[in-house]
């Protein structure tokens, strides 16, 4: 049996793992010459509701890539405004070690191939075609193309190309594959009329700064630095896709996070203003390129989906991360792949689809934001783990915790331990 997964972002390599533990054969295409895709510019881990989140997919059997980021974070349990617990993963050392991770499972990873349509037959997808003109066939398809770019979206609801990690000008825009197979995608709003929203946070060049800021920063994970008075934006907050960072701490101060380089908390910030600052004299964007006027835009590609994670009204198509839901994060976008994984296997087997109980934090934001799409309030929020409406769901609704033993022993009650790491084929 042959699955296909579309995009090499943090989903699609775990939805090609949980496919290829299942027993499959499968292929990864992946339209940039690195993988993660956002995640190159990410980096926070296991913060607020994300720790519960990670321990449930480690006892769910779906921890390597968590098990990866842990690996290879810099700094551990650091609090910064709003958020505690985080783990800040080197976004310059996860990529080649999640790649080289997939190659020791012989899983197929295709670099620079972009998928550009495919071929239909009555309700299922029979092959893929690339821009190269090869068509290739499988059993099943699993998209995670996510939901930013091309360049075009960038430049209608926002600030124009700002040429960031997702390289849309080098190696061609996304192209929603539910979209190519006939089904209509939904968009995430901000505000009435206007869609999608920009990436939350930027990277700046370590070197740029002043050696007393690089300095705490390598010490103690996070610097915390005044904006001028006459340069506070409280409205830049609500353009932001990360709501959990809609604090205005984060409009009156520079928050930065050591993830390698330095991520800025803010989907954009003039150079000009950024440089009046001491010790950012020098600064420099390393991503998104044009940092100083703005940001990718995403959530204008989402898949109508089930539970579990199938694409509805196509046959053998699945759905991850972005494509899925207007979810936020590495976390959530590592659980909603794990699924689609698995169960594209099952399907194929024709077994009855796994559904994660809402009594698991992973199963209820699965359910949650399938339920808030449904609505034009709902498609104006974000959901994470790690803040905002959803965080504070977790909290009331007693998903949150922190305590390994009880969710294990959750996950064991509910007959679910390694469930992702069961053999299938």
């Amino acid at each position: 049996m042959k699955v296909i997964v579309i995009g090499g972002g943090w989903s699609g390599c775990s939805a090609a793992i949980t496919a290829k533990k299942a027993g499959a054969e499968v292929a990864l295409y992946e339209k940039t010459d690195m993988l993660l895709g956002l995640g190159n510019v990410g980096g926070i881990m296991r913060n607020n509701g994300r720790y519960t989140a990670a321990e449930e997919m480690i006892a769910l059997g779906a921890g390597e890539l968590i098990h990866l980021t842990d690996e290879n974070s810099k700094h551990k349990n650091i609090d910064f405004p709003g958020h505690k617990n985080a783990w800040l993963c080197d976004v310059n050392k996860i990529e080649p070690a999640v790649g080289k991770y997939l190659k020791a499972m012989d899983i197929e990873v295709n670099m620079i191939t972009r998928v550009i349509d495919v071929k239909k037959e009555g309700n299922k997808i029979k092959g893929i075609y690339l821009s190269d003109k090869q068509y290739i066939e499988a059993d099943v398809f699993i998209e995670t193309t996510g939901s930013a770019g091309p360049m075009n979206n960038c430049i209608k609801y926002g600030n124009g190309c700002a040429m960031c990690i997702l390289r849309c000008p080098a190696f061609g825009g996304r192209v929603s594959i539910s979209n190519k197979a006939g089904i209509e995608d939904l968009k995430g709003e901000r505000e009435e009329g206007v869609f999608g929203a920009f990436s939350g946070s930027c990277k700046l060049a370590k070197g740029s700064l002043a050696g007393n800021i690089v300095e705490q920063l390598d010490k103690t994970g996070v610097a915390i630095v005044k904006v001028p008075a006459e340069d506070i934006n409280l409205d830049k907050l609500k353009q932001k896709v990360c709501q959990q960072y809609a604090l205005k701490e984060f409009a009156e101060n520079l928050v930065l996070i050591d993830t390698g380089d330095v991520k800025l908390m803010t989907p954009f910030y003039p150079l000009a203003k950024l440089r009046k600052i001491k010790g950012f004299e020098n600064a420099k964007y390393v991503d998104p390129y044009a940092g100083g006027i703005g940001n990718s835009i995403r959530y204008l590609s989402i898949a109508p989906r089930e539970d579990s994670m199938k694409v509805i009204d196509l046959d053998n198509l699945f759905c991850a991360g972005e494509k899925a839901g207007l979810f936020i994060g590495h976390t959530e976008a590592m659980i909603t792949g794990a699924l689609a994984g698995h169960n594209a296997i099952k399907d194929y087997l024709g077994m009855p689809l796994l559904i994660l109980p809402r009594l698991l934090a992973v199963g209820d934001i699965i359910a949650y934001v399938n339920e808030k799409m449904k609505s034009e309030e709902g498609r104006r929020n974000r959901y994470t783990f790690s803040g905002a409406e959803y965080f504070k769901r977790m909290q009331e609704i007693g998903l949150y915790t922190l305590d390994i033993d009880t969710i294990s022993e959750k996950v064991e009650n509910l007959n679910l331990t390694n469930i992702f790491n069961e053999k299938l084929i």
